[in-house]
C-alpha cells in the first residue's frame, strides 16, 4: 500500500489544504494527515478541534485519515510505513524553505521522498495565518474556509 503525510499546522485549514489532499488521494492508497503537536507557531486552535475542523472537511474522502504528531517527522512518517512525505507550494517564496526542510529530512531518512504539490491557482495566496488576521479583523473567510472552520473563527473573534 502506498501511504502518503500531508503533516502541518492546519491552523485552521483551508480551502488550499483541502485541494492538496484530495489530489494527494489521487496518487496514494492512503494519506494521513499529520497535525504538528509540537510547533512554535503558538495555534489559535488546539489540536482536538484542528483535527475536528479537518475530520469533518474530508468525511467524503474514503483513503484520508486524521492523526497528529509529536516529534520529528520523518521518525512518524517511517512510524507508519509512508513512502512520502506530502508538502504544498504556493508560491516560488515557500520553495526555499521547502526545499530545506525537504533535504534536512532526506539526510535524516533517505528512503522518505518529499512530494511538492501545488494548490489550485485560486488558493495559491491562502495560509493560515492570513485567513487569522482576516477574520480578526472581522474580514469575510467563508469563500476560503469549510463552513466549520468560518464559524470557529467567528465564535473565537466575537468574542
Amino acid at each position: 500500500m502506498k501511504i502518503g503525510v500531508y503533516p502541518g499546522t492546519f491552523d485552521p485549514i483551508t480551502f488550499g489544504h483541502l485541494d492538496i489532499i484530495v489530489r494527494s488521494g489521487k496518487l496514494f492508497d492512503k494519506v494521513i494527515i499529520a497535525v504538528a503537536e509540537d510547533n512554535t507557531k503558538n495555534p489559535i486552535f488546539n489540536i482536538e478541534e484542528r483535527k475536528q475542523f479537518i475530520e469533518h472537511s474530508i468525511s467524503d474522502l474514503k483513503n484520508v485519515e486524521v492523526s497528529s504528531f509529536k516529534g520529528l517527522l520523518v521518525n512518524y512518517v517511517s512510524e507508519k510505513n509512508a513512502l512520502s512525505i506530502i508538502r504544498g507550494l504556493r508560491v516560488l517564496s515557500d520553495f526555499e524553505d521547502e526545499f530545506k526542510m525537504a533535504l534536512m529530512n532526506r539526510s535524516l531518512n533517505d528512503e522518505i521522498v518529499t512530494m511538492f504539490l501545488m494548490p489550485h491557482e485560486k488558493y495559491t495566496h491562502l495560509s493560515s495565518s492570513i485567513i487569522r488576521e482576516v477574520a480578526r479583523l472581522q474580514g469575510d473567510v467563508s469563500t476560503l474556509v469549510p463552513k466549520i472552520v468560518r464559524e470557529a473563527l467567528e465564535t473565537k473573534f466575537n468574542k
